[in-house]
């Protein structure tokens, strides 16, 4: 059973710093390619950023470029994303997502920048 389980969210202030988890479960995870989106209030859910299974490939939006950093450890079945000088519109719940016949997502977690 597929299973992704996302950590590390919280309140930063803005210039500041966090680093999300996401621990996969039930599949081969360096198969595949992961993701992380984000739903901000009164927002669609927009996709962030995407690394290819072997980790050779990124793909970032515009607004995080050169702030965000997506990366993967598959010696422990992990993705990660770095956020450095986040700012207020980075407020949001981040989620972690794959794709295998159908579309899978944690439970996101929440992260807040403000002062």
């Amino acid at each position: 059973q597929v299973q992704l389980v996302e950590s590390g969210g919280g309140l930063v202030q803005p210039g500041g710093s966090l680093r999300l988890s996401c621990a996969a479960f039930g599949f081969n995870f360096s198969s595949y390619a992961m993701s992380w989106y984000r739903q901000a209030p009164g927002k669609e859910r927009e996709l962030v950023a995407t690394i290819s299974g072997a980790g050779g490939i990124t793909h970032y939006i515009d607004p995080v470029k050169g702030r965000f950093t997506i990366s993967r450890d598959n010696a422990k079945n992990t993705l990660y994303l770095q956020m450095n000088n986040m700012e207020p519109e980075d407020t949001a719940v981040y989620y972690c997502y794959t794709y295998r016949a159908v579309r899978y997502w944690g439970q996101g977690t929440q992260v807040t920048v403000s002062s």
